[in-house]
C-alpha cells in the first residue's frame, strides 16, 4: 500500500523524451565535449639545495598544493574521471578537487661521486678502484581522487558514462552498495532500497538523483625510492666507458597507482572502472585492478666520446 502512494514510475520517466528537437526531425543524443570549464590553483613550493661540491649534490623539494576545476579531461580520456557533466547548462555542482590535485609531494634527490683514488696517477687505482658514483632519489606523493559511477544510466539521457552515485553520508566510505528495485501492485518500479544500509556510496538505479560529487574517492599514493650505481672508465681524455646499474622502487614497495612511479607515458592504465562501481566484487579494491609497480633493475653500457 505504502509503494502504490508513490505516483512516479520509472515508465513514466521514462515515457518523458530527452530530445526536445525529435519533433523538429532531429535523430539520436549527440555526444559532445565543448571547449568549457574552470579551474583554480593553489600552491606553495620550497626547496632546499646543496649544490655540487666536494663530489656531492642534494636537493629537496616540497609542493603543497590545491587544483579545483569542474571538468579535468578535455574529452572522455579517462574512467577515473569521466567528463560528463551530471548537467551540461551547470557545471558548478562539478566543482571538485581535479583528478590532477596532488595535495603534497616530496623529492629528494642526491648524487655522491666517491673521491677514493679520483686524482690518482695511478691508471689502475683511479679506473678499478675509483671513478664510483652513487645517484639516488626519494618521492612521496599525495594520491589522486576517482568518481565512483553507478555504471548504469541513472539520468536517463542515454548514456551510462559518468553517471555518479547516492551518498550515505554516514556509511563506510570504504564500502559500496547496490540496490533492489522496489516496485507497486502493477509492477512499476517506484523507488530503490539500498542492498547495504552501512555503506556510504549507493548506486543510483534508472530513474533515481545521484547527489555525489566528483573525485570523492581516495586512491594510492606514491612512496617510491630509486638508486643507481655508475662505474666510469676513462681511455682517455675524450673517450670514457660507463657501466650503470639502475633500481627502480629498490626496496619493492608496493604501489597500486592507476599511473607510474618514475616515468611519463602517453597512456596510463586508467581505463578499468569496475572498482568504481558499488555493486561490483571489485569496488574500491585498487590492489586488483592495476600493478604493485614492482622492483626492477636495468644495466646500461655507454661509451663516451
Amino acid at each position: 500500500a505504502e509503494l502504490d502512494a508513490l505516483r512516479l514510475t520509472l515508465g513514466d520517466l521514462t515515457a518523458v523524451s530527452n530530445n526536445k528537437w525529435a519533433q523538429y526531425g532531429f535523430g539520436p543524443n549527440i555526444t559532445s565535449w565543448p571547449p568549457i570549464g574552470n579551474s583554480t590553483y593553489h600552491g606553495m613550493a620550497l626547496q632546499l639545495n646543496r649544490r655540487f661540491s666536494r663530489g656531492l649534490s642534494l636537493i629537496g623539494a616540497y609542493t603543497w598544493s590545491h587544483n579545483i576545476d569542474d571538468s579535468t579531461a578535455t574529452h572522455f580520456s579517462t574512467v577515473l574521471t569521466p567528463r560528463r557533466e551530471q548537467d551540461f547548462q551547470n557545471l558548478r555542482p562539478d566543482k571538485a578537487s581535479s583528478a590532477l590535485d596532488r595535495r603534497h609531494r616530496f623529492t629528494a634527490s642526491g648524487i655522491w661521486e666517491i673521491p677514493w683514488f679520483a686524482k690518482d696517477s695511478n691508471w689502475f687505482k683511479k679506473n678499478v678502484l675509483g671513478n664510483v658514483a652513487f645517484v639516488a632519489s626519494y618521492t612521496a606523493e599525495s594520491p589522486e581522487y576517482a568518481t565512483v559511477q553507478s555504471g548504469t544510466d541513472s539520468n536517463l539521457n542515454g548514456d551510462s558514462a559518468g553517471d555518479r552515485t547516492i551518498i550515505n553520508p554516514s556509511g563506510d566510505p570504504d564500502r559500496g552498495s547496490g540496490v533492489t528495485a522496489l516496485k507497486n501492485s502493477a509492477g512499476d518500479t517506484v523507488a530503490y532500497l539500498a542492498t547495504d544500509a552501512s555503506a556510504r556510496y549507493i548506486k543510483a538505479g534508472p530513474g533515481a538523483y545521484a547527489n555525489a560529487g566528483r573525485n570523492t574517492l581516495r586512491m594510492i599514493g606514491i612512496n617510491n625510492f630509486d638508486m643507481s650505481i655508475i662505474k666510469r672508465f676513462s681511455i682517455s681524455e675524450t673517450k670514457k666507458f660507463e657501466l650503470r646499474g639502475e633500481f627502480f622502487n629498490v626496496v619493492n614497495h608496493p604501489q597500486f597507482t592507476p599511473g607510474y612511479i618514475g616515468t611519463v607515458r602517453l597512456t596510463q592504465n586508467t581505463n578499468t572502472r569496475a572498482f568504481l562501481i558499488p555493486d561490483s566484487d571489485s569496488f574500491n579494491k585498487l590492489t586488483e585492478q592495476y600493478s604493485s609497480n614492482p622492483r626492477s633493475i636495468q644495466f646500461v653500457v655507454r661509451f663516451i666520446f
